[in-house]
């Protein structure tokens, strides 16, 4: 016997009553009207698809869209399929259509997510720290129990440290200081919880980390200058990204900064911009004139309209906010080559950051001043600074053994 609810529609298949529903997200997604098309076209065959294979919309979920996609597989609307079914799901579970998708955790998974809720409940980290530290547990526990059951009894100090040292040497020494910490915190965790006998995170290795063993890399004033002279403000994308590097630039703001901003962030009155920091730390800070002109264009001319509140918006569709600090980083990036900049080592936000630091302190201002407008929590964080001012130091350098330079 067929499912009743894949007659709505007749041969157009179960979806046929939700394409108006589909139509309109489309539109308010800013999608082009040829892209529209194809992805309604998708849309249409997923439905008699769907009819043909005896389902109706309740049976819709992850595995049902695989089959789907595998379906289409080298076919012309394979990828506007692909696009089309991935943003269906969502909308039908907003319109309680569909049912939430069933998730089968492992032990191990569902360890993780509870030391992610202890972190987040009880401990109060934000949540990109909880997301860290979670994604360590959930590494950590799956290569050892896999998808099996849990014996926490028999975790060893030679698990922690192997696993630490396995993990340490594919990665760079930024990630192997977040592994260690988050490895401490977890396992601190489950001796809180009694779920084992002994403290293992005194097990966990030590990382070496030496402080101001590094300079900060930094791009000069003239740099500075000549990324945003090439910066091409003919175009809307260019003038978004102008607006972003000269809040960069002016306000040293790290990439997560800039991503979170809210159209309601900015005091337009007072010339004032409020910028959700480390830990959730909101701080109100003077918006420079040339930033504050560039945002107001960008704002009455080239920011497409849509509900999302993003201050940043992308310029392709799906029309929303940035999908992660990394496209921040991105846009510095591609200004640095447009302008033919050359930056030795990683190149990102914080060379700006970094710049507007390394420029207050060579016209003279104190490290407490730098800090207070990076926004530092800790002193020792701005001292690094101190090593860039090369001129200074050489005053209070000993002289060397034998008269040498």
């Amino acid at each position: 016997m067929r499912n009743p609810s894949i007659t709505s529609g007749g041969s157009l298949g179960p979806l046929f009553p939700y394409i108006n529903a589909y139509s309109a997200k489309l539109k308010e997604e800013r999608y082009a009207t040829d892209s529209t098309r194809r992805h309604l076209r998708a849309f249409k065959r997923f439905s008699r698809w769907l009819g043909r294979t005896n389902r109706g919309v309740r049976d819709l979920n992850e595995a049902v869209t695989s089959n789907f996609l595998r379906f289409v597989k080298g076919r012309s609307c394979k990828e506007d399929a692909r696009a089309m079914v991935w943003r269906l799901l969502p909308m039908l579970r907003r319109m309680e259509a569909i049912p939430p998708p069933k998730v089968q955790l492992t032990p191990a998974e569902q360890l993780a997510q509870d030391y992610r809720h202890f972190l987040s409940e009880e401990r109060g980290l934000a949540p990109g720290s909880v997301g860290l530290l979670g994604s360590f547990a959930n590494r950590f526990l799956s290569a050892k129990f896999g998808g099996g059951r849990l014996s926490l009894s028999k975790l060893t100090a030679l698990d922690v440290t192997s696993f630490v040292k396995h993990r340490a040497h594919q990665h760079g020494p930024c990630y192997a200081r977040n592994l260690v910490k988050g490895m401490r915190s977890l396992l601190r965790y489950l001796y809180y919880k009694h779920l084992v006998d002994t403290d293992l995170s005194n097990a966990v290795p030590k990382v070496a980390c030496w402080s101001f063993a590094t300079l900060p890399k930094f791009l000069s004033t003239e740099q500075v200058r000549q990324m945003l002279r090439h910066c091409d403000r003919t175009t809307s994308l260019g003038r978004r990204d102008y607006a972003i590097l000269l809040l960069l630039a002016r306000l040293g703001l790290r990439a997560s900064e800039v991503l979170r901003l809210n159209l309601e962030d900015i005091d337009w009155e007072n010339a004032r911009i409020t910028v959700m920091g480390k830990g959730e730390r909101p701080a109100q800070l003077p918006l420079p004139a040339d930033a504050g002109k560039a945002v107001a264009f960008y704002l009455r001319h080239d920011r497409p309209r849509c509900a999302c509140r993003r201050l940043f918006i992308r310029a392709r569709p799906p029309i929303r906010g940035f999908g992660g600090a990394s496209t921040v980083s991105g846009v510095v990036r591609g200004a640095l080559a447009k302008a033919g900049v050359v930056v030795p080592g990683r190149k990102g936000a914080h060379l700006l950051r970094h710049g507007l630091a390394t420029g207050m302190l060579r016209k003279g201002a104190s490290l407490d001043e730098i800090g207070e407008v990076l926004r530092h929590k800790s002193r020792d964080a701005t001292a690094i600074y101190a090593k860039v001012d090369l001129e200074s130091l050489r005053v209070l350098a000993l002289p060397w053994p034998g008269g040498a330079q």
